[in-house]
């Protein structure tokens, strides 16, 4: 079981913290092209990039993003809305770090979050802002009983 699913479980609260890591491949940045059909040259022509005033091959920035809903999909996240912000590139080899921090819960559920992704040498490459509905008590249980199953829809453990 994940710690963000732990956490959950337990009921999340106004100031949580929940954070996750990736580093980024050539790999995967063909994988999501292939599943988004983004093929814009910038994530695989180093001409074309360079040109762009890039070092190299950039990962797609939604690609990158998708660490939110790494959280989210954890959490068990319903999202209504997600603002992503992109503020550097993110070059294949390159660590992320994904902070979310959980600004508001009103008593129906509805959530509010912000979080900040920064690369290995702490350049925040992307911002957003978050909102939706986190799971309540009968959602919990359930997750609860998943996590006594062993989880056994959840690849991240």
């Amino acid at each position: 079981m994940t710690t963000i699913r732990k956490k959950t479980i337990k009921g999340l609260k106004k100031g949580d913290v929940l954070n996750v890591q990736r580093t980024f491949t050539e790999a995967d940045t063909k994988i999501f092209g292939d599943i988004s059909k983004d093929y814009n040259p910038i994530h695989y022509d180093d001409r074309y990039a360079l040109v762009k005033n890039m070092k190299g091959r950039i990962c797609h920035g939604l690609l990158v993003g998708s660490m939110v809903t790494e959280i989210g999909g954890q959490i068990g996240w319903l999202a209504s809305c997600m603002n992503l912000y992109f503020k550097a590139p993110v070059y294949f080899g390159d660590t992320i770090w994904c902070c979310l921090t959980i600004r508001d819960i009103k008593p129906n559920g509805w959530a509010t979050a912000s979080a900040i992704l920064k690369n290995q040498t702490g350049v925040t490459v992307m911002e957003a802002e978050l909102e939706g509905v986190v799971p309540g008590g009968p959602e919990r249980d359930v997750l609860d009983l998943m996590v006594s199953e062993g989880d056994p829809t959840n690849r991240i453990r």
